[in-house]
C-alpha cells in the first residue's frame, strides 16, 4: 500500500505533515492528542542544568533568558501554568523556520505555523493585531523564512512586557534560583 492510500482504519494525507491523522480535519480544531508539533519535540531534548550565574542573569535581561536553552525551557514551563505556552511554541517555530533554506521545507513549515498559531480556528492561536495578520496573509501567498517576522516580534514583545515580570516573581523561578544557588555554595 502506498503512503497516499488509506487503510480501512487510518486516513493517510497527501502530505507528510500529519501521517496518521484520525480525522479529515485539517484546520487543527480536532482534539487529536497524537500530534506533537516539532518545536515542542525539539524543546523536550535534555538541556544542561543552568549555573547560578546564568539563572541570575535571566533576571537582568529577557534577551539572556531567551538565548539560553535552559532559560527557554523554564520560561516555557512557567507559560504553561499561565495557559500561554503557545507564545513560546510560536516563537520557537519561527526561529526554526528562519534557519530553513529549502523552498519546499519553508512552504511546509510556514503552512504548519499558520495552521497551528495564526489561524482563527487553531486552539493554539496567538494574539496578534489585525495589521500583522493582514501582512501574514499577504506573505503566505509566497512564504519565506521571514513570513512571520512581524508576528514573532509582537509575541516576543508581549512575552517580555507581560509574562516575563511575572516569571521573575514566580515560584518556579525563585525555586530554581534557590536550588542552583544552594548547589553552587555547596560546591
Amino acid at each position: 500500500m502506498s503512503r497516499h492510500e488509506a487503510s480501512p482504519t487510518t486516513v493517510q494525507p497527501a502530505s507528510n505533515h500529519r501521517p496518521n491523522a484520525c480525522c479529515f480535519c485539517w484546520c487543527c480544531c480536532c482534539s487529536c492528542s497524537w500530534y506533537v508539533p516539532r518545536p515542542a519535540a525539539a524543546a523536550a531534548r535534555p538541556v544542561a542544568k543552568p549555573t547560578a550565574e546564568e539563572v541570575r542573569g535571566w533576571a537582568q535581561s529577557f534577551d539572556k533568558l531567551m538565548k539560553s536553552p535552559a532559560g527557554r525551557n523554564v520560561f516555557r514551563e512557567f507559560l504553561r501554568t499561565e495557559y500561554s505556552e503557545e507564545n513560546m511554541l510560536f516563537w520557537l517555530a519561527c526561529e526554526e523556520l528562519k534557519g530553513e533554506c529549502n523552498k519546499h521545507s519553508i512552504d511546509e513549515k510556514a503552512r504548519v505555523i499558520y495552521e497551528d498559531y495564526i489561524s482563527i480556528l487553531s486552539p493554539k492561536e496567538v494574539s496578534l493585531d489585525s495589521r500583522v495578520r493582514e501582512v501574514i496573509n499577504r506573505k503566505m501567498q509566497e512564504p519565506s523564512s521571514h513570513t512571520f517576522d512581524d508576528a514573532q516580534l509582537q509575541i516576543y514583545t508581549l512575552m517580555h512586557r507581560d509574562s516575563y515580570p511575572r516569571f521573575l516573581n514566580s515560584a518556579i523561578y525563585k525555586a530554581l534560583l534557590q536550588s542552583v544557588s544552594r548547589a553552587a555554595s555547596e560546591a
